[in-house]
C-alpha cells in the first residue's frame, strides 16, 4: 500500500516541478488520505518533490505514525500556520503552492504572516484532484465493491416500501443496514422522497407517510474502504398511469444514451447533451433541472463534472454518475442513477440494481 501512496506523491512532485512550485500546502483531508493514508481530520500536509511532512495536533500523532510511511510527522505547536511555517523553514524553497478551494482567506493571511514573507505563495488549485480523477486498478476494485453493495442496499430499501411507512423510517433502516453489511456509513444523507416531495432532487427525509399512487425516489450510497458509491431508483406505489410510464421510459432512455456516450475522449458536455436530447424529444427537457452527473471517488462529488458545456474529456480511470431526471411540482420526480467507470476502449456500469419501473 505504501508503494501506492509513494507513487501518488511522486506524480504530484512531477506536477509541482512542471509548475515551478517548490512545495504544496495540502489542507483537505481527502487529499491527505490519497497521498499518505492518514485518516485524521485535523492538520496540514506539506509535499515537495523530495519530502513529505504532516502537521497534526496531539490527538492524531500516534494515529498518523501508524497510518503513514516515509512521512515526517510533526506535532502542532502553537497555531497551525506557525507549525506549517516551521516545517517550510526547514526546506530550501521559494515558492509554496496553495489551493484556495480548501483554504480560507483568513488561513492564507495567517500562513503568510507566520512565514514573514519568506516565501512566495502561488495559487495551485486542483493539483491533487487532477490525480484523483484517474482511479488506479486498486481504487476501481474498491469502488466496484462499494457500487455492488449500494445496489444490494437499494433492493433492501425497495423491500421496505409499503403504504403507511414514513420517509424517516426507511432512511433509518437503510443506513443501519449499510453499517450492518460492512460500510463505514452513507456517502451522503439518504434521500427518501414520497409523492410530490419526489419533485425535490435533494429532498431530506421527513415524517411523511407513503400513500397509494405515489412516486418514490430513493437515492443512496455507501462508503466502503474509503470510497463512495451513489445510486438512485424510482418506484411507484400502485399502478402507474400512462403519463408516469412515459416519463419513466424517457428518463431511462436518456440515461442509456448518456451511458453509451460516456467513452474515452468524449467531452463531459457531450455526455450531458446526449441525455438532454432524448428528454427534448419527449418534450421533457424543461423538467430536467440539474446536471447529468458528477465524478465519484473518495468524495461523493468530485471532478469531472458531467454538465452542459463542460469541455473536459473523459479519460480511462474516471468514475462518474449518470443520473438524468424529470421533476414536476405537485406530481413528483423520476431519477435513475448509476456509477460508470471509463476504461480504454470500453465503459463499465458498476452499480447493478434493476432499472425497470417497479410498481408495488
Amino acid at each position: 500500500m505504501e508503494t501506492q501512496f509513494h507513487h501518488r506523491r511522486h506524480k504530484l512532485g512531477e506536477l509541482l516541478q512542471k509548475s515551478r512550485i517548490d512545495a504544496l500546502l495540502v489542507m483537505h483531508p481527502a487529499n491527505w488520505f490519497y497521498l499518505t493514508g492518514f485518516t485524521g481530520d485535523s492538520g496540514a500536509l506539506v509535499v515537495s518533490p523530495k519530502a513529505t511532512a504532516l502537521v497534526t495536533d496531539g490527538r492524531f500523532v500516534v494515529q498518523a505514525k501508524a497510518e503513514t510511511q516515509n512521512v515526517r510527522i510533526c506535532q502542532q505547536e502553537g497555531t497551525l500556520p506557525e507549525s506549517v511555517a516551521r516545517v517550510l523553514g526547514k526546506l530550501r524553497i521559494r515558492k509554496v503552492g496553495f489551493d484556495a478551494m480548501h483554504m480560507t482567506v483568513s488561513q492564507l493571511q495567517a500562513a503568510r504572516k507566520a512565514s514573514a514573507s519568506r516565501w512566495q505563495w502561488i495559487p495551485a488549485a486542483g493539483m491533487v484532484e487532477a490525480l484523483r480523477m484517474r482511479k488506479d486498478d486498486g481504487e476501481l476494485a474498491q469502488m466496484r465493491k462499494a457500487a455492488i453493495l449500494a445496489g444490494d442496499i437499494m433492493e433492501f430499501a425497495i423491500g421496505l416500501l409499503k403504504p403507511g411507512v414514513r420517509e424517516t423510517e426507511v432512511a433509518a433502516e437503510v443506513e443501519y443496514e449499510m453499517r450492518t453489511r460492512g460500510a463505514a456509513g452513507p456517502s451522503f444523507e439518504t434521500i427518501v422522497a414520497f409523492g410530490d416531495r419526489a419533485a425535490l432532487p435533494h429532498a431530506r427525509p421527513t415524517a411523511k407517510r407513503l400513500r397509494k399512487n405515489e412516486l418514490v425516489v430513493l437515492d443512496l450510497g455507501v462508503i466502503l474502504g474509503h470510497y463512495c458509491s451513489d445510486v438512485t431508483r424510482t418506484v411507484f406505489c400502485g399502478r402507474a398511469q400512462k403519463r408516469i410510464q412515459t416519463w419513466y421510459k424517457a428518463v431511462l432512455e436518456a440515461q442509456a444514451a448518456a451511458i453509451s456516450r460516456a467513452k474515452e475522449g468524449v467531452t463531459c458536455g457531450e455526455v450531458d447533451a446526449a441525455a438532454r436530447q432524448v428528454l427534448t424529444g419527449y418534450g421533457l427537457d424543461h423538467l430536467f433541472v440539474h446536471s447529468t452527473g458528477h465524478g465519484l471517488g473518495l468524495e461523493i462529488h468530485e471532478d469531472p463534472r458531467v454538465a452542459k458545456g463542460q469541455a473536459r474529456r473523459l479519460e480511462p480511470g474516471n468514475v462518474i454518475t449518470i443520473e438524468p431526471g424529470v421533476y414536476a411540482e405537485g406530481i413528483g420526480g423520476i431519477r435513475i442513477e448509476d456509477d460508470v467507470a471509463v476504461h480504454a476502449g470500453r465503459t463499465e456500469i458498476l452499480t447493478r440494481a434493476p432499472r425497470n419501473l417497479i410498481e408495488l
